[in-house]
């Protein structure tokens, strides 16, 4: 890797830090919730030590220069308009997602998600009373593609679709004719849809994901919290250019509590956006060369494990079907066997079955822990195997 002017390789010590990756089940090298192992942008530290010297901390306001931030970010990367008026403050993209499904669909509603797909897409559905319909992606020759077919069926019977662009767990970025053709089928349907965008700035160099521009009604839910590895602060917004629309949510949110801000969100957010620039970039070429690491150590070390081809997240998906083990046995013996927790991949769907997804935002030194764990793990596994 060249030079960097960040620290990307320093192993930080998270344990005892109350951190959910690290301190919830103790696991030695965790590798699955989606957070980063890095230190934050030094821009976004001061910013926060700068609020911080401030000795009170009451009840915060979002102002206008955080609607600012967004507006520059998206207009200057990805050529992608906003303005205040089309916007509403969140804590997070879920509790957003929630509230657009109580305030937007009814009670018994179908709501479409392409799976394999984020587990908790799942829980907000069926914790709100209405039901999940899959649109299971279709995954040939090492890649996946949309059923269009099977979209179209699946939509005349749906109330929303919850789209995930970049798609997680796969790394997908859709293609501006896939999205296109998905909003043309929205409309057709008459399907309210929400667009998960929260991974959108990890992409490989070079590579840039196209923002959702294809349907006037769209939503799309926006944060730092991905790119920035600022999930603590709980911030993000919600878009729509749909007045009507955008009031209902806003008015949900409030209902439900969702819309004031962390008194530190709004000091880590403008940083992040007006002043971690080259930090992103930086992060970028870094999961990139951890993603070759992984690619090339499966490749001579473990080829019974394939690498699923991406272009974006730091989560890699890992084809192990030639294992012939189900997904939450390989998952729980590589925990128990090696300390090593990578996501079990039927926890993003029944078609999630043959694989792991993996954490790679994490300091090479720790990257190459992992994957010494999970072919000493897969390789006792395969023993014990042979052993019946």
């Amino acid at each position: 890797m060249k030079n960097t002017e960040f620290d990307f390789e320093s192993v930080i010590k998270r344990k005892g830090t109350n951190s959910l990756k690290w301190d919830l089940f103790g696991d030695d090298v965790p590798m699955w919730v989606a957070d980063m192992d890095f230190k934050v942008a030094p821009a976004i530290e001061k910013a926060i030590l700068r609020r911080a010297a401030h000795p009170v901390y009451g009840y915060t306001v979002v102002p206008d220069n955080l609607f600012d931030a967004y507006i520059g970010w998206w207009d200057r990367r990805y050529d992608f308009k906003m303005s205040h008026d089309d916007m509403a403050y969140s804590i997070g993209v879920m509790p957003s997602i929630s509230s657009m499904i109580r305030c937007l669909t009814d009670v018994g509603d179908n709501i479409l998600i392409q799976t394999p797909v984020y587990h908790v897409f799942f829980y907000v559905i069926e914790d709100n009373d209405r039901k999940v319909l899959e649109n299971q992606l279709i995954y040939e020759n090492g890649e996946y593609r949309i059923d269009f077919d099977d979209l179209d069926e699946k939509l005349s019977e749906s109330k929303m679709m919850i789209l995930c662009n970049p798609h997680n767990p796969i790394g997908k970025i859709w293609s501006k004719n896939d999205l296109n053709r998905i909003g043309k089928l929205c409309k057709k349907h008459d399907v309210i849809l929400i667009s998960d965008e929260i991974h959108c700035d990890l992409t490989d160099p070079g590579v840039k994901y196209n923002p959702f521009q294809y349907l006037d009604d769209v939503i799309t839910c926006l944060s730092p919290s991905k790119s920035f590895n600022i999930a603590g602060f709980q911030s993000s917004i919600v878009h729509t250019k749909n007045s009507e629309l955008l009031d209902r949510i806003k008015n949900q949110m409030h209902v439900d509590n969702s819309d004031s801000c962390n008194v530190f969100a709004t000091s880590a957010v403008i940083a992040a956006y007006n002043e971690s620039e080259e930090w992103l970039e930086e992060l970028k070429e870094v999961i990139y060369e951890n993603k070759l690491t992984v690619n090339d150590y499966l490749a001579e070390e473990l080829p019974i494990v394939k690498l699923v081809e991406c272009d974006a997240t730091y989560l890699l998906w890992l084809d192990c079907s030639a294992l012939k083990v189900p997904s939450k046995v390989l998952s729980e013996f590589l925990r128990t066997n090696q300390g090593l927790f990578l996501s079990a991949g039927i926890d993003f769907g029944e078609n999630g079955d043959n694989f792991l997804r993996m954490n790679i935002a994490c300091p090479p030194k720790l990257l190459k822990e992992g994957l010494a764990r999970l072919k000493a793990g897969i390789t006792a596994l395969n023993i014990i195997k042979n052993q019946f």
